[in-house]
């Protein structure tokens, strides 16, 4: 992951999204403080950057060493529900990118990242779409579960968090996928498929998957590989 997030196309296209979605629907205060949980090797610290001062968290020490190398703001260790080493009542703005899908008590870390949450402050997050997509990159990457609106909702309001957005993204290019996970299943293969395309056809996908960034938070989409929420204290 760490050598492709900066240039593969569902890295790079799923910043944009998240980026609008930060923009249009939590636009937080200037000079925001920001912590992202699980932040790997850091590839979304500079998205995160435009909005105020990023902290890290990650579990993995080889990737909390990638991210501290960018020198974009402090990584340090943690994990979750119990290990999250930031203080209570101090950030504007706590993002989730991919994260609560491999964690087992995702109502208990949301719980606890709330704690974290300043008066106002938001969660961001996102989150693999749809149990029934379940394959073999699932199993690779040790997710736990993919959700469903319903699913992501109840775990958010669980917490006690407020749902203030709810929706789906990557939607464009979803036929396209479930197509390509239907006749993997047939065929019986499968894999990862993390790997960096041939350089034409990332760059015409990343154009598809950027597109949405000027719908999202606008216009509703009918599904997509992928949800977002923005979740705030109850």
């Amino acid at each position: 992951m760490a050598q492709v997030e900066d240039a593969h196309w569902w890295f790079a296209g799923r910043r944009a999204v998240l980026r609008a979605v930060i923009a249009r629907l939590v636009r937080p205060p200037e000079g925001a403080r920001i912590l992202e949980v699980g932040c790997g090797s850091g590839g979304n610290l500079a998205l995160l950057s435009e909005f105020g001062r990023v902290e890290g968290m990650e579990l993995d020490a080889a990737a909390r060493a990638r991210a501290t190398a960018r020198g974009i703001g402090e990584i340090r260790a943690g994990s979750l529900p119990h290990g999250i080493d930031a203080p209570d009542a101090s950030y504007d703005l706590v993002a989730l990118f991919d994260v609560l899908e491999h964690v087992e008590e995702d109502v208990a870390s949301l719980s606890a990242l709330a704690r974290k949450l300043k008066p106002g402050g938001r969660i961001v997050l996102s989150v693999p779409a749809h149990p029934w997509l379940w394959s073999m990159h699932d199993e690779t990457h040790r997710h736990m579960r993919r959700y469903t609106r319903g699913s992501l909702r109840g775990a958010i309001e669980d917490a006690g968090l407020r749902v203030e957005a709810l929706g789906w993204f990557n939607t464009l290019l979803f036929p396209l996928a479930v197509a390509h996970r239907l006749a993997s299943r047939l065929v019986g293969a499968g894999g990862p498929g993390d790997g960096m395309p041939a350089a034409a056809l990332n760059a015409a996908l990343l154009a598809v998957f950027r597109a949405e960034r000027h719908a999202v938070g606008r216009v509703p989409s009918p599904t997509g590989l992928s949800l977002y929420a923005v979740a705030a204290s109850g």
